[in-house]
C-alpha cells in the first residue's frame, strides 16, 4: 500500500500522511504536481480541491491519472461551509467539503487517512508510541515466530494480532482466535485439538478442531492466562513437538500453526501464584508485545473513533465526522475501559445523533453517570431522546 500525499503545507494532508505513517502505510509527500513525477501503479493520491483547480481542474487531473492507474483519489475542500463526502467512478474517485468552523484539522487528517486505511488490515493510530510498536510487530510478523501480547483489557490485542498475520507469509491461510476465558474447561480441549467420533457422550461425528483447521495459518489464544493448568501442558507439547493427538484418537498429527498469545494479567505473578505454567509462559514469551491503555496515547483516540465511525455507521447511507467539540470531549476522557469502551461511546453517538456531524451531546461517557448517580444510564440515555 503506498500512498502520495500532495501536502504543500495544508495541515489537514500533513496530519493525515503522519497518521499514515504511524500506521505503517508507505508515503510520499508530494509537494508540488508535476508532469515529470512517476506514480507507483494502484497508489493512493491525496490532495487539496485549491491545488487541483490550480492545476488545470479535476477532469484534467483524472485524464492525466489514468495513466498510473490510481486505486483511489481524494480530493479534500478544507474551506467548504458544508460536511460532505461525495464518490464517484466507483469509489475511486473521493471528494471530501469539510468545514473549518465545525471540525479540528485533527479530525479531518483523521477522515482522510482512514478512506485509505479502510481497505487494509491495520491498527489505527497516530502516536508515536503506537507506531513504534507497528513497526516492531510489522518487523516480526515476518519472522516464524510466537509472540505473547501483554495488555489491559479494551487495548486491541486480538487487532494487533490481526495485523501480524496480514504482514506475514501466512495471510493467504486461515486466521483463527479462540477466547481461551469463554469456552468451559470440559469443551476447550476437544475444540482445540479436535476429537474422534465417539470420545465422548454427543460426540456422534469426528471434529478435526481449532489447531488442523487453523493450519499454515495463525492461531489467536485469546486470554491464555485463563487456560486451565492441564490444558497447558497440552500446547506446551504442541508447540514443542507441532504435532496434536484428538480426543479419542492414538495417531498423532502434523499441524503447521503459528501461535499468538494474549493476556491481561502479569504473567511472572500467575507463574508465582501456581496459576500459569513457567516453561509454557518462556514457550510463548519468544517476542513479547505490550499494548497500552488509551490514556497514555492520546493521539491515537480520534484517529480510532473516526475508523469506528466508520465501521459502526456503514449501514446509516452516510458518512459521520466529529465535530471539534465532541472531539475535545472524547481528548479529555480518562478511557478507563480503552477501545472497547470508546467503541461503545461510539455507537451510542450514531444512536442519539442527528445528521453526519456528531455533536458533544452525543457523547455520553460513564462518567455523567458518576458525578451524578441518580440517573442511571438508561434514564440519560432516553433523556436525550426524548
Amino acid at each position: 500500500m503506498h500512498a502520495y500525499i500532495s501536502t504543500n503545507d495544508n495541515e489537514i494532508l500533513l496530519g493525515a500522511a503522519h497518521i499514515l505513517d504511524c500506521c505503517g502505510c508507505s508515503v510520499s509527500r508530494v509537494s508540488e504536481l508535476s508532469s515529470d513525477l512517476h506514480f507507483e501503479e494502484g497508489s493512493y493520491f491525496c490532495l487539496s480541491a485549491k491545488e487541483i483547480l490550480a492545476n488545470g481542474g479535476e477532469a484534467a487531473f483524472i485524464h492525466n491519472a489514468k495513466s498510473f492507474k490510481p486505486r483511489k483519489i481524494i480530493i479534500v475542500d478544507e474551506d467548504a461551509s458544508f460536511f460532505a463526502v461525495d464518490r464517484s467512478l466507483g469509489g475511486r474517485l473521493v471528494n471530501v467539503s469539510l468545514p473549518k468552523c465545525e471540525v479540528s484539522a485533527e479530525t479531518s487528517a483523521s477522515l482522510v487517512a482512514d478512506m485509505i486505511l479502510q481497505e487494509h488490515t491495520v491498527y489505527s493510530c497516530g502516536s508515536f508510541k503506537s507506531a513504534n510498536t507497528l513497526s516492531l510487530v510489522k518487523r516480526v510478523a515476518s519472522k516464524e515466530v510466537t509472540l505473547l501480547i501483554n495488555g489491559p483489557t479494551g487495548t486491541g490485542k486480538e487487532v494487533l494480532s490481526r495485523y501480524v498475520h496480514a504482514n506475514s507469509a501466512r495471510k493467504e491461510n486461515g486466521f483463527i482466535a479462540v477466547n481461551c476465558a469463554a469456552i468451559p474447561e470440559n469443551m476447550l480441549e476437544a475444540m482445540l485439538f479436535g476429537h474422534e467420533k465417539g470420545a465422548f457422550t454427543g460426540a456422534s461425528a469426528a471434529n478435526q478442531g481449532i489447531f488442523r483447521a487453523a493450519n499454515n495459518g495463525t492461531l489467536l489464544l485469546d486470554e491464555i492466562s485463563e487456560m486451565p493448568l492441564n490444558l497447558q501442558a497440552k500446547i506446551l507439547r504442541v508447540l514443542q513437538e507441532r504435532v496434536i493427538t484428538p480426543l479419542g484418537g492414538s495417531k498423532e498429527i502434523s499441524v503447521d500453526v503459528r501461535v499468538i498469545a494474549t493476556t491481561n494479567r502479569d504473567m511472572l505473578r500467575e507463574i508465582r501464584a501456581g496459576k500459569f505454567r513457567e516453561d509454557l509462559f518462556y514457550r510463548l514469551n519468544v517476542f513479547p508485545i505490550s499494548t497500552m491503555g488509551l490514556s497514555e496515547r492520546t493521539e491515537d483516540i480520534i484517529p480510532i473513533a473516526m475508523a469506528l465511525l466508520r465501521k459502526h455507521g456503514v449501514h446509516e447511507n452516510m458518512d459521520f465526522i466529529l465535530s471539534n467539540c465532541a472531539a475535545k470531549k472524547l481528548k479529555a476522557h480518562s478511557w478507563p475501559g480503552n477501545v472497547r469502551e470508546l467503541e461503545n461511546v461510539i455507537q451510542r453517538a450514531l444512536v442519539l445523533n442527528d445528521g453526519p456531524i456528531i455533536d458533544a451531546d452525543s457523547i455520553f461517557l460513564q462518567t455523567e453517570e458518576i458525578t451524578n448517580p441518580e440517573v442511571s444510564t438508561e434514564e440519560f440515555l432516553l433523556s436525550k431522546v426524548s
